[in-house]
């Protein structure tokens, strides 16, 4: 019984060569990748490996070379499991022979016989060859550099781990005393704690404020959370498109007010029948809306505009909002970069401008699984509520059919 190294890293070929060794009285090991594949060489000293060209981080090639630069399989027969063009060379870098994919199930315990017995096409050359010498050293420092590079991957998975628990974490322990806090504002500015003098409501109305913004952002938090787990459920109900991207609008009117932003808006075509999750759709306008009040300087113009888009792609209809603010502007490169979680154009402890650069992201991630987009322009080339504003416009479209077949909407 030979023992053989199969390094492969599609699960059926690995099952189909490991049923047709098996049942010729081998021992088989797995590797999926390149590197694992070295490793368990190293450690197995097999009688044979079987290396497809094919596999992630150290290719077959790259395999074979590493492979014969190690005193110890120096007599080991490797075998590429090649597609036509590769035999050539697996040979010059190494290789004993090949096997052609697809792999023959009637000849292929044969054809492994055959290399266990002797046989070897390998292209002679010297010991002291000094180009195989440095290709050898070459696979070596590709291999070390290889597993750096994988360790530090792991670390910056575990990273991103921590940061999405944390992220649901801290959340979670915000939004639990936001609750009475909401509850016992409201009882004072209802005044059923009794009547509140001017000063007194002045307050409570500024507490008011900080309170609604602080909320957002713990309700941001929690989506961005439950979109990096995979968590963030699209709802599927039919609702009117306008009367969204309305009530989103009056729930943002008090922010552009204490702005003293003008706000123009076009009128709203009726009706804009869709199917999709209305409530995340709202947050996602309100984002953008939020988005604009930021950059757009105090006692400026915002244009607001909603409108019914042909699509190039599918000739079907969109849904489109567009927001176009009066500041200052984006850059080329960070276009696409603020619509990526956390991203700010200034993220210095000094920038004129707050958040956290969750919004945008979370807009992006609703308007996507319902068959839409975000895109930005800046400055913008667009005339909206009869404005031709020049700072950056967020243009934001939905499918009136609902969430793309992809997507994976729960139900209520």
């Amino acid at each position: 019984m030979a023992k053989v190294l199969h390094i492969e890293d599609d699960p059926a070929n690995r099952l189909l060569v490991r049923k047709l060794l098996d049942a010729a009285g081998h021992e088989v090991l797995d590797a999926e990748t390149g590197l694992q594949g070295v490793r368990l060489a190293e450690a197995e000293k097999p009688d044979l490996v079987l290396v497809d060209i094919n596999v992630p981080d150290l290719d077959g090639y790259e395999v074979t070379l590493r492979l014969r630069g190690i005193p110890e399989l120096e007599g080991t027969p490797i075998v590429a499991i090649t597609a036509e063009g590769d035999k050539e060379t697996s040979l010059a870098v190494g290789a004993d022979g090949f096997v052609e994919k697809p792999i023959d199930a009637r000849r292929f315990p044969d054809e492994v016989q055959r290399y266990l017995s002797g046989h070897s096409e390998r292209i002679s050359v010297p010991a002291d060859d000094p180009l195989r010498s440095r290709t050898h050293k070459i696979a070596e420092r590709l291999e070390s550099k290889v597993v750096e590079l994988s360790e530090a991957n792991k670390r910056l998975e575990e990273v991103a781990r921590l940061r999405r628990e944390f992220l649901q974490n801290l959340s979670h322990e915000f939004a639990t005393p936001m609750t009475p806090v909401v509850g016992y504002l409201r009882l004072l500015l209802d005044e059923e704690l009794g009547p509140l003098t001017p000063l007194q409501r002045k307050c409570v109305d500024s507490i008011n404020s900080s309170t609604r913004k602080l909320r957002s952002l713990i309700d941001t938090l929690l989506d961005v959370s439950h979109l990096e787990t995979g968590r963030l459920h699209i709802y599927e109900r039919d609702y009117d498109f306008g009367e969204v991207v309305e009530r989103a609008i009056s729930e943002t009117a008090q922010t552009f007010q204490e702005n003293g932003i003008t706000v123009h808006r076009e009128d709203i075509p009726a009706p804009m029948e869709a199917r999709g999750d209305p409530d995340k759709l709202r947050r996602a306008c309100m984002h953008v809306l939020d988005n604009a009040a930021k950059f757009t300087p105090r006692g400026s113009e915002v244009a607001i505009g909603v409108r019914r888009i042909s699509s190039d792609i599918d000739q079907g209809e969109r849904y489109q909002f567009i927001v176009v603010d009066s500041g200052p502007g984006i850059s080329e490169k960070d276009r696409e970069r603020i619509l990526q979680p956390f991203f700010q154009a200034d993220g210095s402890a000094t920038r004129t401008h707050g958040g956290v650069g969750l919004g945008l992201a979370f807009a992006r991630h609703v308007v996507e699984a319902m068959g839409g987009g975000i895109s930005v322009m800046s400055p913008p080339n667009l005339e909206v509520a009869e404005q031709q504003l020049k700072g950056t416009a967020v243009m934001l479209s939905v499918h009136p059919g609902g969430p793309r077949p992809e997507s994976t909407p729960a139900s209520e």
